[in-house]
């Protein structure tokens, strides 16, 4: 085992610099789309992005890597506590605000926080020591697969009235893939994978825009100009991009025709400007974090830390896929935001810290 005193992993780094330096430059793109929009506040989004996002989430990405990461499992348990009082707040008057339908956000003075971004580390962190220490007894249904689905009804609960069906989504598949990795047996994997399908029949019955989100993928051309429009635009823009792009700057689908160009159309404005080249590359950077980050914690030195950076990762990596592949047409719509890119300082900041951890753990790699 390393000491102490070694380095962080540097190709690790190297990758997760090259996606905050690429994120901001196609951000900075896409928001130019906000001032052909009536009531846009490009100046707030800006800070949120600049200062909350990368200039304080960087400032927390360098802390982590210095804070040793089994201090993070003594105190998992407290955080994930924290994490959920947190994202309760959102249900209190004059605290929480609604957008959309959904109400996600905390009002802090001109900022405003989505503390379910730190629900997700939060979770990953306690369920990574809970598995960690009862690896051995997963096997037991009491201690293995009941247990755990405990420990993910309480963002189920939260998230779901909120609702935040697609982050919830996120943090289950994360879950279920460090749960995989922990040791469960196949049985349970199955089980879960049956739980899910109902789960998703009970939502589709109790949740309308579920269904009308399924509906819209299996024919987008039904509603084009409802509930197909945003993925007409999307693959316009996507295709309009051809092989080298339009070029930094010139997307013309951003200018009021896609709904969300710095939230989860942001990969469409950036395949518009940058072509299925520049796409690739976007992709390619996320698949080379997957890749190096799986590498750290397949040689970290315990299990917690381990398995603490396959939920991290995952987490990342679950949500960059669905939003990638809603905005190809490839499944349905779901409004997740592409990390590191779309806007959302609390989702920088925390993925950030997130990435911290897992420098941290790669100082003490075998």
């Amino acid at each position: 085992m390393r000491g102490v005193g070694n380095k962080i992993d540097r190709p690790l780094m190297i990758i997760i610099g090259l996606l905050v330096i690429v994120g901001f430059f196609l951000f900075s793109s896409a928001s130019l789309g906000l001032l052909a929009r009536e009531g846009a506040r490009f100046s707030s989004v800006a800070f949120s992005q600049l200062v909350l996002g990368i200039g304080i989430g960087t400032v927390v990405l360098f802390a982590m890597t210095r804070l040793h990461y089994r201090f993070l499992k003594q105190y998992s348990l407290y955080i994930f506590i924290f994490s959920a009082v947190v994202t309760l707040l959102v249900f209190v008057p004059f605290l929480g605000f609604s957008s959309g339908g959904a109400t996600r956000w905390i009002a802090l003075g001109p900022l405003s926080l989505q503390p379910a971004e730190i629900l997700k580390i939060g979770t990953m962190l306690y369920l990574a020591t809970y598995l960690s220490n009862m690896r051995a007894y997963l096997g037991n249904p009491k201690t293995g697969i009941v247990a755990f689905v405990l420990i993910l009804l309480v963002p189920a609960v939260i998230l779901l009235l909120q609702p935040d069906t697609s982050t919830f989504v996120v943090i289950a598949a994360a879950a279920a893939g460090t749960f995989f990795a922990a040791g469960a047996r196949w049985r349970d994997i199955g089980i879960l994978f049956l739980v899910a399908i109902i789960a998703l029949g009970v939502l589709i019955a109790v949740r309308p825009y579920v269904l009308d989100r399924i509906t819209t993928f299996v024919n987008p051309a039904a509603d084009q100009l409802g509930s197909g429009y945003q993925i007409k635009q999307s693959l316009i823009a996507i295709g309009s991009g051809k092989i080298v792009g339009r070029g930094f700057g010139q997307s013309v689908q951003k200018f009021g025709y896609l709904p969300e160009p710095i939230g989860d159309s942001v990969f469409a404005v950036a395949a518009e400007e940058f072509g299925f080249i520049g796409a690739v590359l976007i992709i390619g950077l996320f698949v080379a974090l997957v890749v190096r980050s799986f590498w750290v914690a397949v040689r970290a030195p315990d299990y917690f830390g381990g398995l603490v950076v396959i939920g991290i990762t995952l987490l990342m990596a679950v949500q960059a896929f669905i939003n990638i592949s809603s905005m190809l047409g490839v499944i349905p719509l779901t409004g997740l935001p592409l990390p590191f890119i779309s806007h959302g300082g609390t989702a920088m900041l925390v993925m950030l810290a997130g990435m911290g951890i897992i420098l941290n753990v790669s100082k003490y790699a075998k």
